[in-house]
This record gives structure tokens, C-alpha cells and sequence, in this order.
């Protein structure tokens, strides 16, 4: 453990510590920030008579859409002269979200990257092959910094050109991965182009984040590269990656530091808190951050809490994995389906590969959606073989078969009916080192 007297502090110690940082932190916004002091006077919440996480629920909801609102500097808590880095979100559509850290700010960053890459299994010494991309975006030089912190050797290759990714990790045999898991797969992929196997590849771990991910791709990745996977989780308006970590004992849930973040789970409709292991959306509020301190921030993320102890003896409390987020959800002829819900019927289906893309349209008043998966390698092949054979009629009885099994368990699982089209292995879209689109949505629904 990089901080073994924090990551294993007893749950009443810990509780009292987060108590302790909400009040304070209540008191921060209010005085400096006239947007909160302005939702916490609604709320008839003042900071002198706050009764800490008892009342945690009182306290308003932030949405992206407040930041947006107060682009770019609105809500910081700190003169921008104090500010000393400013990272922005990849937003699809108008500005960025703009986010600032203190230098205070910069040291916790560092301070929770070198806690997930030790849980994670990465220790002083080994070599980070860093391919998350680096710039306004978080996720290069959060994980950077905490490498350099734990004390890795770290490459800082950034996102994309494949080539020399590839190059690199032959030339320079590092021990540690970081990607986005759409990425990771594109490296496995590539690797097997070539004929190089797993076990010629020097890398130990993988750490897959700023994408859901299943236990498919998992597999994936882990079989691609010979390499054990664990998630890292984060979000820039938090702070950037390192906001939990899935550590290598377990590969089950991702421990909080909750010192520093304030979990909550509740229901997307209501608001209301709901209770550990039920699903909803993931809500935090930073408890030590400076520049830009957030109440309760609405992530969007669809997950669940797990409080029962963890075998890697940390006691901050564990997410489940990302099933999709609220913004991510389509709503198809009234059913609302998640992208990582038709990624684990895929899991299910040993005939097709897990790389994919979904399509909705609309043809006239009616969604259509179209779901395009790679065959698995074997398959393919056998497919191949059959039809270099004349044995035409088989071969297409055969994808006919399989198509019908993933349309059949499709409809079963979530409710929706998709036309399912085949593709051979490497057809459909690879990421190219940044977040990977699996969904297109080409309905026009504000017409």
C-alpha cells in the first residue's frame, strides 16, 4: 500500500475524518463561492448549524450543467491566480468543462494516482508505459504524476500512434499499462497481427479507465496481453483519475478514497439516497479540494456501493463496475438500454468477438437499432473454410444461427429487438487511443 495508515483506518476513524472535512468544506464554499452560498441559503442550510454527514442530504445536487453554466472560472473557490493547472473536459458539444487545481490541488492528485497504481500491484522501481493522453484532458498527466510519486519509471507515450506504441513496449519491456480498455484491446489486437504472443509481451499489468468496461473486454485484454487487468476510475470535475482503484487482490470493485471523495449512491429520479448494493447514480462531494470544490456532483454514472470488507485488507469502501451513465442511456421504443448491458449478453455468446458497435435510427415513427459484432477468430475461419468450399448453404445456415441466438438472447435480456449484423474479426471501430464511440444514435429526436 502506498499510504497503508489511511487506506486501512478504521471505519468509525474514517467516518469521523470525512464528518470532520464536510463541515469544513461546507463552510469553504460558503464563504467563497457565491453560487453555493446562494443553493445552500435555498436549501436553508448554514454552515454554523450543519450537522455534517448526518445531514449530507440536505445539501444541494451539482450538475455538469452548473459548470457549464459559470464557464470557465464561475465556481472557483480560489483568486485564478492561485490557480496553478487547468484541465478541461472532451465534451461532444459547446465549451469544455473547465476544472482547476491549487498546488495543493496537484499534490493530493499525485497523492490518490500513486495510491491506485500500488493497489493496483505497480511498485517503486517498475516502468509505466503511460498511454492515456496527455493535454486537457486529465487522465495523461493525473496518472503521470502518481507514478512519478510512487516512484515508477514513467514513459509518457500518450494516446494513439500504434506504431510506436508498439515499438516501445518490444524496446522497452515496461512492467505497467495505462489505457483507456477500448485502447488496450487495439494493442492486443495488434500484437496478435504480428504473431507476438502474451507471454513474449513484458507487461504485468494493465490499469483500463475513462470508459465502462465488462468482464468480457477484461478477458480481452488479459489473454491479449498477458497481463492481470484492474480498473481505474475518475472523473475530471473530481479531480481526474485515481478517484477509486480496483485493487489486484480482489478485481472486484474499485476502493474510494474516501478520505478525499464522499460516496454516495442514489436513485436517478428521485434524488433520495439509496442503500449499499442497490444501483443508481454515483453522487460525490470533495472533501479537500481547493480550487474548484464540489457539493454532491450528479456524475451520471449508474453503479453501486460495497462496504463488506475487502480481502486486500482496505477498508474505504468499493464501487461496483460502471453499467452506463445517465447522459450514455437510449431509450429505444420505450425501453432504456445501457451500451455495457448489450456488451454482457455479448459475453455470453462464445461465436462473436467483444468488439462491437450499436446504430439506432428512426424509420418514420419507429427506432430502429442495429447492432454490428465481429466473429469470434475460430469461427470465422470455420466460416471461411466452408464457403472456400462450396459449402455455401452451411456457412450461411451457420450465421443465420448466430445471428438469430444474439437477436433471441438480445430481446430476453433487455427487451429490445436489434437486427444483428456480423462482421468479420477487425471490421468493427477500434479505438486509436482515445475514448472508443460504440453507440450511434442518428435520430433526430428534437425534430
Amino acid at each position: 500500500m502506498f499510504q497503508p495508515e489511511i487506506e486501512t483506518l478504521p471505519r468509525e476513524r474514517l467516518r469521523a475524518l470525512q464528518d470532520e472535512r464536510l463541515r469544513k468544506i461546507v463552510a469553504y464554499v460558503y464563504e467563497r463561492v457565491p453560487f453555493y452560498r446562494q443553493k445552500l441559503d435555498e436549501a436553508g442550510v448554514r454552515p454554523d448549524t450543519f450537522r455534517g454527514l448526518d445531514e449530507l442530504s440536505r445539501l444541494p445536487f451539482t450538475k455538469k450543467q452548473d459548470l457549464r453554466d459559470h464557464y470557465p472560472f464561475g465556481l472557483f473557490a480560489v483568486p485564478r491566480e492561485e490557480v496553478i493547472r487547468v484541465h478541461a473536459s472532451s465534451g461532444t458539444t459547446g465549451k469544455p468543462t473547465v476544472v482547476g487545481y491549487t498546488r495543493r490541488d496537484i499534490e493530493i492528485f499525485a497523492e490518490v494516482n500513486a495510491r491506485s497504481l500500488a493497489a493496483a500491484g505497480a511498485r517503486p522501481g517498475m516502468m509505466l508505459h503511460n498511454a492515456y493522453g496527455y493535454g486537457l484532458f486529465t487522465g495523461g498527466l493525473g496518472v503521470h504524476y502518481g507514478g512519478e510519486r510512487l516512484g515508477l519509471t514513467v514513459v509518457p507515450v500518450s494516446g494513439g500512434m500504434t506504431e510506436r506504441q508498439i515499438m516501445l513496449i518490444q524496446d522497452f519491456k515496461p512492467d505497467v499499462i495505462t489505457a483507456t480498455p477500448s485502447y488496450l484491446q487495439t494493442l492486443a489486437g495488434e500484437f496478435r497481427r504480428r504473431g507476438i504472443p502474451p507471454e513474449a509481451i513484458s507487461l504485468k499489468i494493465a490499469i483500463p479507465g475513462a470508459e465502462p468496461w465488462t468482464e468480457a473486454i477484461r478477458k480481452d485484454i488479459e489473454e491479449g496481453l498477458g497481463v492481470k487487468a484492474v480498473n481505474i476510475y475518475g472523473l475530471s470535475e473530481i479531480i481526474g483519475p485515481g478517484v477509486s482503484q480496483e485493487c489486484l487482490e480482489a478485481q472486484s470493485g474499485s476502493h474510494i478514497w474516501e478520505d478525499h471523495f464522499l460516496p454516495e449512491v442514489v436513485d436517478p429520479e428521485t434524488g433520495e439516497p439509496l442503500p449499499d448494493g442497490e444501483e443508481g447514480v454515483l453522487v460525490f462531494t470533495t472533501l479537500t479540494k481547493e480550487a474548484l470544490p464540489l457539493l454532491r456532483y450528479w456524475t451520471g454514472d449508474i453503479t453501486y456501493l460495497i462496504r463488506e470488507p475487502c480481502v486486500c485488507g482496505r477498508t474505504h469502501v468499493r464501487m461496483g463496475p460502471i453499467k452506463g451513465r445517465t447522459d450514455d442511456m437510449l431509450i429505444i421504443r420505450g425501453v432504456n438500454v445501457y451500451p455495457t448491458q448489450v456488451e454482457a449478453v455479448l459475453e455470453t455468446i462464445p461465436e462473436v468477438a467483444p468488439h462491437y458497435q450499436l446504430v439506432v435510427r428512426r424509420e418514420g415513427t419507429l427506432d430502429e437499432a442495429l447492432l454490428r459484432v465481429e466473429l469470434s477468430e475460430p469461427v470465422f475461419r470455420r466460416i471461411t473454410h466452408e464457403v472456400l468450399s462450396d459449402e455455401v448453404v452451411e456457412a450461411d445456415h451457420g450465421l443465420r444461427a448466430i445471428r438469430e441466438k444474439i437477436g433471441q438472447k438480445i430481446k430476453e435480456t433487455i427487451g429490445v429487438t436489434m437486427r444483428v449484423e456480423l462482421l468479420a474479426p477487425g471490421e468493427a471501430p477500434r479505438s486509436a487511443g482515445g475514448k472508443l464511440r460504440r453507440v450511434m444514435d442518428e435520430r433526430n429526436l428534437s425534430a
